[in-house]
């Protein structure tokens, strides 16, 4: 069961963050762990024009630290409970980049966001930092829709088969870890889908080829034979005999569906009016530069639902710690 040691929670005054705050206490409180709360503000740039020359952009900037770290010390006073160790930080800079120094620096294992509004994108329900996040930070990253409900119902796991992609099973295992233990903490059902298709089976079906209409149909029934056998045997052998466990006592919901994630997996979270997708962002490792699949990244805009998003070991984010 997947455990977390060190969350951050990323707290602003302009977004209805009370959601985000309930489950990154919870989770700490359940987990054992340490929790920081980080807001961001803007840096003042050093040669901007005051208004008011006596004020300095430096002292605008301390100012503007020091209402916010007021803020956040009475946030935290209204959460704090014994035993749970807790850290207010205000951080200086663009929100993604100075995010990711923090969770870099500090070895957070989760980042715990509200979503923001994503001005101008309708029907998007994530902004451009939750974007970059998701694209850029290496721990996962959690991004709560405010009007989500006290408890999940419905969490759903998107996983992946790609024998090309050997680090698609370890991602898959990290996918049902977290989905599994979020779904036995909330008591939700938990549905875990994988989209397929049978590679070719267009041109199989062409003029320009041999093969029979029942022939190709034979093919597809083959394959969704060859995936349901590969999903089922992920979902029993993923984890540890506790794993097992869970799963069992979950009696989880398994979705086969034949066409292209970027359909399948939003069309099914809408159907089950699913209240979290978890799912994995990035298909290879070790490449810096190749943040999320255009397939993640679809997906991610057409969902209005809470996200988890974790990236595989061994990916390399292109925020360094340096400037």
């Amino acid at each position: 069961m997947k455990r977390f040691c060190n969350i951050l929670l990323i707290a602003d005054e302009g977004t209805d963050y009370s959601a985000a705050l309930k489950r990154a206490v919870t989770l700490a409180r359940n987990n054992q762990a340490r929790l920081t709360i980080c807001a961001v503000i803007d840096a003042v740039p050093g040669d901007m024009r005051m208004a008011i020359t006596a004020v300095t952009p430096a002292e605008l900037r301390n100012t503007a630290v020091t209402e916010k770290r007021d803020w956040l010390d009475e946030l935290v006073k209204s959460v704090a409970a014994d035993g749970l160790p807790l850290e207010a930080k205000v951080l200086i800079g663009k929100p993604f980049i100075e995010i990711i120094r923090q969770v870099l620096g500090n070895d957070h294992d989760l980042i715990i966001k509200c979503a923001e509004v994503a001005g101008g994108l309708r029907g998007m329900l994530f902004g451009s930092a939750d974007m970059h996040l998701m694209r850029k930070c290496p721990c996962p990253v959690w991004i709560i829709r405010s009007a989500e409900h006290h408890k999940y119902r419905r969490i759903l796991a998107a996983v992946d088969q790609d024998p090309e992609e050997p680090v698609t099973g370890v991602l898959n295992r990290q996918i049902l870890e977290m989905s599994t233990s979020l779904a036995l903490a909330e008591s939700s059902e938990l549905h875990i889908v994988h989209a397929w298709c049978l590679a070719g089976e267009d041109l199989f079906r062409s003029a320009r080829t041999a093969f029979s209409d029942a022939e190709v149909d034979a093919m597809v029934e083959k394959e969704a034979s060859t995936r349901r056998l590969g999903l089922e045997n992920l979902v029993k052998t993923y984890g540890s005999k506790a794993d097992t466990n869970a799963i069992e006592m979950l009696d989880p919901e398994l979705h086969l569906v034949q066409g292209h994630a970027r359909q399948v997996v939003p069309a099914k979270a809408n159907e089950l009016a699913a209240d979290l997708v978890v799912m994995g962002t990035v298909a290879r490792t070790a490449i810096a530069g190749f943040f999320m699949g255009n397939t993640a990244e679809s997906i991610l805009t057409q969902l209005d639902c809470s996200v988890l998003t974790i990236k595989p070991p061994g990916f390399i984010s292109p925020i360094t710690l340096e400037a």
